[in-house]
């Protein structure tokens, strides 16, 4: 904690000289997270998962949306470490807007929905959070439960196709700049990470049980970083401008933002048995729709994805855009694909 708070600081600082030296910095064109349609209304919902958890979502549908019939519906899931206000509305908002019902959640640990300690890392209860999102749509009495269908962005592209693997009420699949977190954590990005690395990793996370166990502080990790200069890695700069930045920024009611986007670190290293695109085969006759940013860093994850999967599947590659682009940047974002995906594959 002591370190977050001092990188906090110096990201206030910088990130004041950075909007001095250019007023429009975290605001790439086409940026548009917190989007706000006038053809749609909006409201705040609870469910409850399977545990008995509440799970917080937003509902979008048309204002002039007819009551009497039955409509597809979407489920939307966000960034892993973020909450639905980040691309996840921006997601639900813009398919509402060609007439589907459309549902943004918090995963269960994060935003609005339950679970503690904050930010615990827990895949099962991610991909349960996918499922309750389908008990709560397929009993509404406007929405038509055989045509449900699933948007994951970022890690909940993993959580949702691992939800799909054991809810066959979920038909049709579409993943934005995917991460395989389980993959990530074990391996790295380009199998960076060496055995060595890793053991360690699950070794200090094993010893910090003891400190926790006994009642010291919890400790965060990973995440992304509040402070960057000009020695900052790529991804570091990418993911900044968009957390960090008015661009994306986003903290929950109640939660600190020096913990936001950042898992505990005793918890993290359950993504080390997190294995999404085992049996991902099975999925199929269901559709599968893979989109990835031509530069982005995970694109590896949605290339993986498809070469694992069977048919009916798709990999889309968007021109020019890498990782974070297709968050938010509704001029790079290919919603054309997806209304035609899931109005094709929910008919």
């Amino acid at each position: 904690m002591n370190y977050l708070k001092q990188s906090s600081l110096i990201a206030i600082v910088w990130t004041v000289i950075l909007l001095i030296s250019n007023p429009t910095m975290g605001k790439p064109a086409g940026a548009d997270n917190f989007y706000q349609s006038k053809d749609i209304k909006k409201q705040n919902v609870t469910f409850d998962n399977q545990y008995k958890m509440k799970v917080a979502g937003s509902l979008f549908i048309l204002k002039d949306f007819d009551k009497s019939k039955k409509y597809p519906a979407i489920i939307v899931g966000h960034p892993f470490g973020a909450t639905k206000e980040q691309s996840a509305n921006l997601y639900a908002a813009k398919m509402a807007e060609r007439g589907f019902v459309t549902l943004s959640i918090d995963l269960s640990f994060w935003g609005e929905s339950d679970g503690q300690p904050r930010n615990v890392v827990s895949p099962d209860i991610y991909a349960e959070a996918f499922s309750a999102a389908a008990d709560y749509l397929g009993t509404l009495p406007f929405v038509d439960r055989e045509k449900i269908g699933v948007i994951g962005i970022c890690g909940s592209g993993g959580f949702a196709i691992s939800a799909a693997k054991i809810d066959s009420r979920l038909k049709a699949i579409a993943t934005i700049s995917m991460y395989d977190m389980g993959a990530a954590n074990r391996n790295g990005l380009r199998h960076s990470l060496s055995l060595e690395q890793r053991q360690k990793i699950i070794k200090d996370a094993a010893e910090q049980r003891y400190v926790e166990f006994t009642g010291g502080e919890i400790k965060y990790t990973s995440g992304c970083p509040h402070e960057i200069n000009e020695k900052s890695p790529p991804i570091a700069k990418e993911f900044y401008d968009f957390y960090r930045t008015p661009r994306g920024e986003y903290t929950p009611q109640g939660m600190s933002p020096l913990l936001t986007t950042h898992p505990t670190m005793t918890s993290n290293v359950k993504f080390m048995n997190f294995y999404p695109f085992n049996d991902i085969d099975t999925i199929s006759p269901r559709p599968l729709l893979f989109i990835a940013g031509e530069n982005a860093h995970s694109r590896e994850f949605s290339e993986d994805a498809y070469k694992l999967a069977a048919q009916p599947k798709e990999l889309y590659i968007v021109p020019g855009t890498g990782h974070v682009d297709l968050y938010d940047r509704v001029n790079l974002i290919p919603f054309d694909k997806l209304i035609t995906f899931f109005t094709e594959s929910l008919k």
